[in-house]
């Protein structure tokens, strides 16, 4: 793999980034139009009052200034203070990135891990019985709307049968440490992180599937069974592998999304990540935290997007002298 070919990968995603923080700035505020309006609407306030929370907010001065305020401050990792709590942007994302990073992540590598196998398995099987059953069923769970599945759950598991808690990320009114607590939190992530698994399932497999079926044209596969390999050899050692290659943007675009969490889940089970902060933001509206976390799910989706084009040449070598 070439300095060139890394040096302009790299080059494309920071000009990607540099084109998200731009359009950060002037997207919310097309949106918002003025939030001290927003915020404050129902409130008697003089305009002396106004001028002193737009200066607060950051508000204040011409769009130029604002835009450049607002590229000064976010080269320093400084989003501003939260419309709602006042609290700096990075410390209300810091706070909830741990319960996101736990949840989707857990959820991304199982259903990885899974809908991989299930791809390889149909698509090796491809026309049988198995084929059929394993690809409606995959197609099925792709379908289903993440808020649906996950209300579906909520509803028989914790509310009729009542085998796990309704919400949140632990019992408030425990007082256990250590692996009592660890337990307890680990009941209260399997629904969401169920109805993730099996959301993310079935677009795994799907495309792992029509990988595999793509590779078995190939002649190298011909020539690993003359050799004497068994099947699954030849499916393990030589199709799988070169079957990788499409899966991998896939893989590499939703662990960019690991980062952002998933709003609708965390929002129908009250787990307090990334994706319930958004829509708490959504709802103020709070501009600063909107910007703030805009920015960082799009960061994360380019920077696995450039370690999903920096992998590609070790899966295929061919990549390396495009």
């Amino acid at each position: 793999m070439s300095a060139r070919f890394v040096g302009a990968k790299v080059l494309g995603a920071l000009g990607t980034l540099a084109f998200v923080v731009v359009f950060n700035f002037f997207l919310f505020r097309v949106v918002e139009g003025d939030p001290v309006a927003s915020l404050f609407r129902g409130r008697n306030l003089t305009l002396e009052q106004r001028d002193e929370l737009r200066t607060q907010f950051g508000l204040d001065g011409s769009m130029w200034e604002q835009f450049v305020r607002y590229v000064e401050q976010t080269v320093q990792l400084n989003f501003g203070r939260s419309y709602t709590t006042n609290q700096p942007v990075i410390e209300e994302i810091w706070s909830r990135t741990p319960a996101t990073l736990a949840l989707v992540g857990t959820a991304t590598i199982l259903s990885t891990l899974l809908g991989l196998w299930i791809g390889t398995l149909a698509g090796w099987r491809r026309g049988s019985k198995q084929d059929r059953m394993l690809t409606s069923a995959s197609m099925v769970t792709w379908s289903m709307p993440e808020f649906w599945l996950g209300m579906i759950l909520l509803t028989f598991f914790a509310v009729r049968l009542g085998l796990f808690p309704t919400g949140g990320i632990s019992d408030p009114s425990s007082e256990e440490g250590g692996i009592s607590k660890l337990v307890d939190q680990a009941r209260h992530m399997f629904l969401p992180c169920l109805t993730l698994t099996v959301a993310y399932l079935g677009e795994y497999a799907l495309i792992m599937r029509s990988s595999i079926v793509d590779v078995m044209r190939e002649d190298y596969l011909t020539l690993a069974r003359a050799k004497g390999l068994r099947d699954v050899q030849v499916r393990n050692r030589h199709a799988v592998r070169n079957a990788l290659l499409p899966s991998t943007a896939l893989i590499a675009i939703n662990f960019g999304f690991v980062i952002s969490g998933a709003i609708t889940v965390e929002t129908v089970f009250s787990w307090p990540g990334l994706g319930l902060l958004t829509y708490d933001a959504l709802r103020g509206p709070d501009l600063p935290l909107l910007q703030g976390l805009f920015l960082l799910f799009s960061a994360a989706v380019i920077v696995f997007n450039l370690a999903a084009d920096l992998l590609y040449p070790f899966l295929d070598p061919r990549v390396r002298y495009q």
